[in-house]
This record gives structure tokens, sequence and C-alpha cells, in this order.
């Protein structure tokens, strides 16, 4: 009876941590493809070899959106949030450490065993002095990743990679009325850029930042300015890799995206969170009422949220590197902002960022 026991214990043991077994053959096979995707694009970059841009078409995009990523991404979610047994923890975050290249000397807690599932690991808090805030530039990186994209805003288009664009107006969504921001009346324009530049002189500027699984998740405020309006698109959750983001045409139109809008110093100031495959949750801290990636999407809805009330005209101030939001895994932030006409970019496209690093100078 003895032998019998020790023998079935460990059975039952291996039944029971079956979905463990999968979470980890599964997350370790699309880490390891995309270690290698990302290696292939490193290296042709570092020879100053140009990656050609094919677009895909539009049965491509259909095809790929058709995968029920919103679904798999909720469902990778709550496996998230499934207690890890604390002798299997070391070997996961291990194996997602080495694939991404995770910096564990940086985080507030080393210990492994501390983070009770992937969801509180991929969260994990920096020590407090491992991201300097720059206090000498107006405009600072709101996260870690790499630099996708940055420059003036032409044509109403802005580039998400080198080569691929998308329309402003479109990601942006319809211009928010102007009794909801502080500033005064735009001049009125042809087009829709113009009617967001609010002074003369002034021209609009864009920085995409990718954020990789193995960067820190959490955001930050890239300047002080106030936060006057919330608009929220529950779109798809298609990848936004630089592989991806080189392929398909107006990507972060098609994703699910929060657009933060209000002003600073020099006027308009926009941050966007764009969610992408198993990152549906965006959490704004100072946002208790949005909730992203819900069940109910409507294909082209958006919702609106103003922090102008008759109790707060002021909206919301937020000081430059100040806490204000985090992704689940990884994913994008796009600044579109105005600024005057000699603000420069300290920036080279494809380098690796941190939070707190200057963007640019006036």
């Amino acid at each position: 009876p003895d032998r019998k026991k020790l023998h079935t214990a460990p059975v039952g043991q291996v039944f029971r941590l079956r979905p463990f077994h999968v979470l980890v053959a599964t997350g370790g096979g699309y880490a390891g493809y995309r270690k290698y995707e990302d290696y292939k694009l490193e290296q042709l970059e570092k020879r100053g070899i140009e990656v050609p841009v094919r677009l895909a078409s539009e049965w491509e995009v259909a095809l790929y959106k058709s995968v029920p990523t919103r679904l798999l991404s909720r469902a990778w979610g709550r496996l998230n949030q499934v207690e890890l047994p604390t002798w299997l923890r070391k070997p996961v975050y291990s194996l997602y450490i080495w694939t991404f290249g995770v910096n564990m000397k940086e985080a507030a807690v080393e210990d492994l065993h501390h983070y009770r599932n992937l969801s509180e690991f991929f969260r994990r808090k920096l020590k407090p002095q491992a991201r300097p805030v720059c206090g000498v530039h107006s405009v600072i990186s709101p996260s870690d990743g790499k630099i996708l994209n940055f420059g003036q805003v032409k044509n109403c288009e802005v580039e998400q990679v080198k080569g691929v664009t998308y329309s402003l107006e479109s990601f942006l969504g319809p211009r928010i009325s102007t009794e909801e921001m502080h500033f005064s009346q735009a001049p009125p324009g042809n087009s829709f850029q113009q009617q967001l530049v609010t002074k003369e002189g002034n021209e609009l500027y864009h920085c995409v930042i990718y954020l990789a699984p193995g960067d820190y998740h959490c955001f930050h405020s890239p300047t002080d300015w106030t936060v006057s309006h919330r608009r929220h698109f529950p779109g798809s959750l298609m990848s936004v890799n630089p592989g991806v983001a080189r392929w398909i045409k107006e990507l972060f139109c098609h994703n699910e995206r929060v657009v933060l809008t209000g002003d600073w110093k020099h006027g308009f100031f926009s941050l966007t969170a764009v969610g992408a495959t198993n990152v549906g949750s965006i959490r704004i801290y100072f946002d208790q009422d949005l909730h992203t990636n819900s069940p109910s999407y409507s294909k082209g809805s958006y919702n609106d949220f103003s922090f102008i009330s008759n109790n707060n005209k002021e909206g919301i101030p937020m000081r430059k590197g100040e806490h204000l939001g985090e992704f689940n895994l990884g994913s994008t932030i796009v600044l579109i902002f105005e600024a005057p006409k000699d603000f420069k970019f300290n920036l080279k496209a494809g380098q690796k960022i941190r939070f707190g690093e200057a963007l640019g100078s006036l």
C-alpha cells in the first residue's frame, strides 16, 4: 500500500498542474520565436541594411483580425492571475527573464519567489533610483522601450515605423470640443492637424515607443501637463512588435487604445497607450472608470470621458515623471504634441530608451 501511495501522489500532482505545463510550453515556444525574429531584425539593422517594407494586403489584415485575439488576451489575463506553486515560480520566471532579457537587478524585489503569479511579475516595480528623471529637458520618455519613430507630423499622417503611416484623425478620433481644453480656440484651419495646433508658429510632433515584453511595464507622465479628456477605442488586439508594425498599415488605428489629451505650456499634448495581443489590460491610475478589453465590443466605436467637471475645472494635473499607468506584458506609447518650431528630438530610430531620459529639447 505504501508503494502505491508513493506512486500515485506524483501522478495526481502532474495532472493538476497540466495547465501550467501548457502555459510554459506555449509561452516558451512563442517567446523563442519572437526572440529569433527580433534577433534577425537587430542583425540587419546592425549591418546597416534597411528592412524592406512589405505591407499586408486587405485579405491578410482581415484574416489576422479574424483571429480571436481579444478572447485569447482575456484568457491569457486570467491565466496570468493564477497563483503559481512556489517551486514553479523560479523556473517559469527564469525562462521569461532569459528569453526577453529582463534585468532583475533593477527590480524593487529581486526574489522571484515573491511574485505569486505572472501578472505580478509583469507589473514589477523598480528600485527608487533605477530611473533618474531628467530635470533639464521638458519632455522625457514616459517608459522603457525602443524608439520606432519620431519627428514632425506632416500632411495629417504619422509614421508608425519608417515608411508605414497612419491617419492622425483615425488614430485620435474626432476633435474634442475646445470647451474641454484650457487653451484658446485654435485658429480655423483646413486640416485636422492644423486644428490641433493652438499657437501660431508651433508645429505638431510625434514619438512612438515600443515596450517589449521584457521591459518595465509601468508608464509615467512625460512632462508637466494637465489631462482633460480620455477617449477609449475598444479595437482589435493585434501584435504591435516592430515586425508587424512594418507589415500592417494603420496598425495603431486598428488596435484597442486609450487616448489621454490635454495641454502643456506650449499647447496641445496627448499620450496614447496602445493595446496589443495579450495586453488587453491598460490601466490608468487616476481613471477608475476605464475598463479595457471588455467582451462587449463594437467595431469603430469609442467612449469619451471628461476630467473637467463643475467640481474640477482644471482637469488632472500631472508632474513630469509621475506614475500614470501600466500595461500587462508590453505594448506601445504614442506621444503627439504641439511645440515651437525649434523643438529638436535627441533620438535615433531603433534606439533603446529608458523612462526618465530626455526625448527632446527646446
